[in-house]
C-alpha cells in the first residue's frame, strides 16, 4: 500500500490515528441501519455498550509530561449504526497456514456471533485455505455444526499454504454473493487478505474483509500477543519438565528441547522463564557459537561439572547460520514463502555428543525432545479460548459497522482495528537488549554470547523510528512523534 492510500488522522498535541478503511471511503450514499444489539436481551441492559466513533487506543501507554499523544488505532466494538441488514449478510470464513491452538474457537465464535448477536443465517466455511475459494469447496456453518469444535485442536475447515490467486478468489467471492470475508492466518495470510481487499475496493464491491491474526510464534507486530501463544507456552513446559526429569536421572544428563520459533523466540523465552528449570535458552534473535572461550560447548561442560545435569531449550530458527555452514545447504522455501529450516535440534545434539566423545573422562546422557507438532495440534487453554472469543466477536462488530481492510488485535489490553500494512510491514521479535531477555539471562545464568559491539548494534536497530508517513504530518508534529518513539 502506498502512502497516499493510508488513512492518517492528526489532532492536537501530536495525536496521530492510523485508521482503517470504511465502506464510506469508496462507496457513496450507503444506507445504515440501527444495530440489532440495542434490542438484544443480553446487551440492551449494558450501559455504554456501543463504542463511540471517536474512541481510539494508544499504541504506547508510557507518556512524558511534555511529549506528544502519539500513535492510535481505532477501538474495536459494536457501533450504533450498521451497514448490513442481517438477511443480506452472506459471510465466509477461511483458515490458512500452519495449525495453531484456538483456530476452532475463532471459527465457532464468528459463526455464533453472527447468528446470535446479529441474526445472520448464511455463513460458509471455505475448505482448504485460499485455494478453496476457486476450488469451490465450502462447508455450511451454523451454531449446531460448530457447537463443540473449540474442544478439538486443528481447524475443521482444513488449511493449506500458498494457493493465493487474487483474481480467482475475488471472482469467487463475487459469484457467490459473499459480502463478509473473515480470514484467519499469519503475516503471509494477512498480506494476502490485504491484496484481496484492494481488489475488492478496486471493483467497488460492498464486501468487508476482516483479518484475525494467527501465529503460534507471536511474531506479529503491534498487537500484545496472538491467540494460541499462551497454550503453546503451557504445552512447551510439559516437554521441558520431561527433559528436566530425564537430565536429573542420568549421569551428566542433558535434556534438549526444540520448540517452535522460526524468526522469533518468544515461545522459548516465555517457557524458559515459566519453567525455571532451564539452564540455556537459544533463540533466533541471539546468535551463539559452539567452540572456544565463552562458547556454548564450554558453558555446557562447566554446567555439568557444577550441577551434574542441564536443560537446553532451543527455538527452531536458532543457529541456522551455523547449521548452513556445516551442511552447505541451499535456501529453500515452502509454499508460503517461508525458508525451510534444517533440524537444529538434531544437529546440536550431534555436535554436543561429538564434543564430549573427544573427552574420554566425561560421559554424557543426552535426551532430545521435539514437541513442536504436538504443541500445534492441542486445543486452546482457557485463557486463549476467552481471547479467541473476543477477537472473533470484535471482527464481527467491525464488519457489520462497515469497516474493512483491517486486522483485529489486542493493543495495550484494548481490542483495536489495525490497518493491514501495520501487521505485515515487519515481524515482532525478541529484543535481546530488553529487560525481559535480561530476566531470562538472570534465570538461566547462561552467557549472552554477545560482544559489546553486538549490544550497541542491537540497540541502534531497536531505536529506529517506525514508519510515520512524514509527508502527511506537519513537521512539528512529526518531530514530536519521533521523539516519543526514540525516548521509550
Amino acid at each position: 500500500m502506498d502512502d497516499s492510500s493510508k488513512k492518517i488522522v492528526t489532532g492536537d498535541a501530536g495525536y496521530v490515528l492510523e485508521d482503517v478503511p470504511h465502506f464510506s471511503d469508496y462507496i457513496p450514499d450507503l444506507p445504515t441501519y440501527s444495530n440489532p444489539l440495542q434490542d438484544h436481551p443480553a446487551y440492551c441492559v449494558v450501559k455504554q455498550y456501543f463504542v463511540h466513533d471517536d474512541d481510539t487506543v494508544t499504541q504506547k501507554v508510557i507518556a512524558h509530561k511534555n511529549g506528544p499523544r502519539g500513535l492510535h488505532f481505532r477501538r474495536a466494538g459494536p457501533r450504533q449504526k450498521v451497514y448490513f441488514e442481517p438477511d443480506e449478510v452472506h459471510a465466509c470464513i477461511v483458515t490458512c497456514g500452519g495449525l495453531c491452538p484456538g483456530l476452532n474457537t475463532v471459527i465457532r465464535e464468528i459463526v455464533c456471533g453472527l447468528y446470535h448477536i446479529y441474526g445472520v443465517k448464511k455463513v460458509l466455511g471455505i475448505d482448504g485455505g485460499y485455494k478453496g475459494f476457486y476450488s469451490r469447496n465450502t462447508v455450511p456453518l451454523s451454531p449446531k455444526v460448530v457447537n463443540d469444535i473449540h474442544k478439538r485442536g486443528g481447524t475443521i475447515l482444513g488449511t493449506s499454504r500458498g494457493g493465493h490467486d487474487t483474481s480467482k478468489i475475488v471472482d469467487s467471492i463475487q459469484d457467490r454473493g459473499i459480502n463478509q470475508v473473515y480470514i484467519i492466518g499469519g503475516d503471509g495470510t494477512q498480506k494476502g487478505a490485504s491484496v484481496i481487499f484492494e481488489e475488492i475496493k478496486r471493483r467497488g464491491l460492498k464486501v468487508a474483509v476482516a483479518g484475525i491474526p494467527k501465529t503460534i510464534d507471536n511474531d506479529i507486530p503491534v498487537i500484545d500477543r496472538s491467540f494460541g501463544f499462551d497454550t503453546a507456552v503451557e504445552e512447551a513446559q510439559r516437554a521441558i519438565n520431561a527433559a528436566h526429569v530425564e537430565a536429573e536421572s542420568g549421569e551428566n544428563g542433558i535434556g534438549l528441547v526444540k520448540v517452535m520459533g522460526r524468526y522469533s523466540g518468544f515461545i522459548a523465552m516465555y517457557a524458559t522463564l515459566a519453567s525455571r528449570d532451564v539452564d540455556c535458552c537459544l533463540i533466533p534473535e541471539s546468535p551463539f557459537y559452539l567452540e572456544g572461550a565463552g562458547g556454548l560447548l564450554e558453558y555446557i561442560e562447566r554446567r555439568l561439572k557444577e550441577m551434574g545435569h542441564m536443560v537446553i531449550v532451543i527455538a527452531e530458527g536458532a543457529g541456522q547460520e551455523l547449521l548452513s555452514e556445516c551442511m552447505h545447504s541451499a535456501d529453500k522455501k515452502d509454499a508460503s514463502g517461508n525458508k525451510l529450516l534444517q533440524d537444529v535440534g538434531l544437529w546440536l545434539s550431534q555436535q554436543i555428543k561429538e564434543h564430549f566423545t573427544k573427552k574420554d573422562k566425561m560421559t554424557i546422557n543426552l535426551k532430545y525432545i521435539d514437541p513442536t507438532y504436538m504443541i500445534r495440534a492441542v486445543p486452546s487453554n482457557a485463557s486463549d479460548n476467552v481471547y479467541s472469543t473476543l477477537l472473533a466477536q470484535s471482527a464481527v462488530h467491525g464488519a457489520m459497522a462497515g469497516y474493512t481492510g483491517f486486522t483485529i488485535g489486542l493493543v495495550n489490553g484494548r481490542h483495536s482495528y489495525i490497518p493491514f500494512y501495520r501487521i505485515t510491514e515487519k515481524q515482532n521479535k525478541v529484543v535481546i537488549t530488553d529487560r525481559m531477555w535480561a530476566r531470562l539471562l538472570s534465570s538461566t545464568n547462561q552467557p549472552s554470547f554477545l560482544s559489546a559491539k553486538d549490544c550497541i548494534e542491537d540497540k541502534r536497530e531497536d531505536e529506529a523510528p517506525t514508519q510515520l508517513l512524514d509527508d502527511q504530518i506537519s513537521p512539528d508534529m512529526s518531530d514530536l512523534v519521533k521523539k516519543e518513539i526514540c525516548c521509550d
